[in-house]
C-alpha cells in the first residue's frame, strides 16, 4: 500500500502512517512542500518516503513535542525526551528520500553571542531530530537530516540498521548537537555519507539504564564518510558506559577544529555512585585522512577513573596533519592495552608527534610522523663564570 500526502500538516503524515500501519504495512509520500510538525510515530513495516523538495519542519517550540517515555528508560540525556521522529519497538521501518527533515535548531538557543563563539544554551529541553528505542530492521538512505536542536539521531537498543547516503549538517555553533549517537546497538552500518556539526559526528555508547543488566553496542561498521566537527569525529564511550566492542572504521575523513578520534573518560562524566565501568575493545581504524586542529587520536583515562578498560585497537593506514600529538594516555589502575599503530604518516604541530602512558602490549610499525616545531629561540650569549667559558 502506497499513500500520497498532499495536505502540508504533521497531523496529516501521521494519518497515513497510521493508516498504512493499519492496513499491514507500505509507503508514505510526502508532496513536494514544507510540513510543520511536532512529533510523529513511525510505526511497524511502513517507510516515510520524504523525496527532493519535501521538507518535515519541525516546530520551533519545546511545547509541541510529545516527551516519550518508556520504562526500560528512567532517565534521558539531556534531560530531554522530545523528538521530531520516533520510533518505539517497531520492525521493518525506513526513512528515505532526498528531502529533508529540519529542526530549525538555532532557534532554541540564545545566539546574542560574539561572533565564533557557541550559542547559549536554553533552560528548556532541545528535540532531537530522529529518536529510535529498541526497534530492528531500520533504514535511513539519502535523507537531509538539518539543524537538530539536540543529538540529530539516537538510536537506542535497535538491532539491524542500515543508514547510508544521508547528509547531517547542523550549525557548529550548537552544543550537543550530535551527529548519530549509536547506544547499546548491534548490527549496524553507516556508510557514504556525510556529518557537519557542532558536536560529535558519530558516537558509540553503551549507556547503563540499570545496575543489574548487561548493555552492549557491538557490530558497528561504519565506512567512507566525511566527518567535521569543532569537538570529536568520532567518540567511543564515556565512564559510566557498559560494553562496546568489535566494531570497524574505514575509509574515513575528518576535517575540523576538533579531535578525529577520541575516547576520554573524565570525572564530568561520571553517573551518580559511579567511578567508572566501560569496557572498550576489538576497535579497528583503517585508512583516515585526517587535518584537525586538535588530537589525530585521544585515548585518555582520567586518574582515579577505573574502567574496566580499553584493549586491542588498531589504527593502520592514517594520514594525518594535526595541531595536537596522537596521545594514548591510561593510568596505573586502568592501563590501556594492545594497541596497534601501522602505517602512520604526516605531522604534527607539536614538538613531540606521540604522547603514551601506562600503555601495555604497544606495536608501531612503519611510522613517519614528524613533530614540527615553532619558531626557533634567540640563541644565548655565554654569561657563565666557568673556566669553559674562557675559551
Amino acid at each position: 500500500m502506497e499513500l500520497f500526502v498532499t495536505e502540508k500538516t504533521g497531523a496529516a503524515i501521521q494519518h497515513a502512517i497510521d493508516t498504512v500501519f493499519a492496513a499491514g504495512g507500505g509507503k508514505v509520500t510526502l508532496e513536494s512542500g514544507v510540513y510543520p510538525s511536532g512529533t510523529l510515530y513511525l510505526k511497524s513495516n511502513v517507510e516515510l518516503h520524504v523525496p527532493a523538495g519535501s521538507v518535515i519542519q519541525g516546530y520551533a517550540d519545546h511545547e509541541k513535542y510529545d516527551d516519550f517515555f518508556h520504562p526500560d528508560y528512567p532517565t534521558t540525556p539531556e534531560n530531554c525526551r522530545k523528538a521530531l521522529l520516533v520510533a518505539c519497538e517497531a520492525e521493518n521501518i525506513a526513512v528515505t528520500g532526498n528531502g529533508e527533515l529540519n529542526g530549525q535548531g538555532p532557534l532554541f538557543y540564545d545566539r546574542n553571542v560574539p561572533e565564533g563563539k557557541f550559542y547559549n544554551r536554553p533552560a528548556t529541553p532541545r528535540p532531537r531530530l530522529i529518536q529510535f528505542f529498541g526497534c530492528k530492521n531500520v533504514t535511513v538512505n539519502g535523507i537531509n537530516l538539518i539543524d537538530s536542536a539536540g543529538w540529530t539521531m539516537w538510536m537506542v537498543n535497535c538491532r539491524n540498521v542500515y543508514v547510508s547516503k544521508i547528509r547531517i549538517e547542523g550549525d557548529q555553533r550548537m552544543m550537543n548537537n550530535d551527529g548519530f549517537d549509536i547506544d547499546c546497538c548491534s548490527n549496524v552500518t553507516v556508510s557514504d555519507s556525510f556529518f557537519q556539526t557542532g558536536d560529535d559526528c558519530l558516537v558509540l555508547r553503551a549507556i547503563r539504564r540499570n545496575q543489574k543488566d548487561q548493555f552492549i553496542c557491538e557490530h558497528v561498521t561504519v565506512d567512507n564518510c566525511i566527518l567535521n566537527s569543532p569537538c570529536q569525529g568520532i567518540r567511543l564511550g564515556c565512564p559510566s558506559d557498559d560494553t562496546i566492542r568489535n566494531c570497524r572504521f574505514s575509509n574515513i575523513t575528518f576535517r575540523g577544529r576538533g579531535t578525529a578520534i577520541l575516547s576520554q573518560h573524565p570525572e564530568r562524566y561520571l553517573r551518580k555512585n559511579c567511578t567508572g565501568y566501560a569496557s572498550i575493545s576489538d576497535i579497528s581504524f583503517n585508512n583516515f585522512d585526517i587535518e584537525a586542529n586538535g588530537f589525530a587520536v585521544y585515548l585518555k583515562c582520567i586518574e582515579g577513573i577505573n574502567i574496566r578498560g580499553i584493549k586491542r585497537l588498531t589504527f593502520n593506514n592514517f594520514r594525518i596533519k594535526s595541531r595536537q600529538p596522537v596521545l594514548i594516555e591510561g593510568h596505573a589502575a586502568s592501563v590501556i592495552e594492545d594497541i596497534i599503530l601501522e602505517n602512520i604518516s604526516g605531522t604534527v604541530n607539536d614538538e613531540t608527534p606521540f604522547i603514551t602512558k601506562y600503555v601495555r602490549n604497544l606495536k608501531m610499525n612503519n611510522i613517519d610522523l614528524t613533530g614540527i616545531t615553532g619558531d626557533a629561540k634567540p640563541a644565548v650569549t655565554p654569561t657563565g663564570t666557568s673556566w669553559e667559558t674562557q675559551f
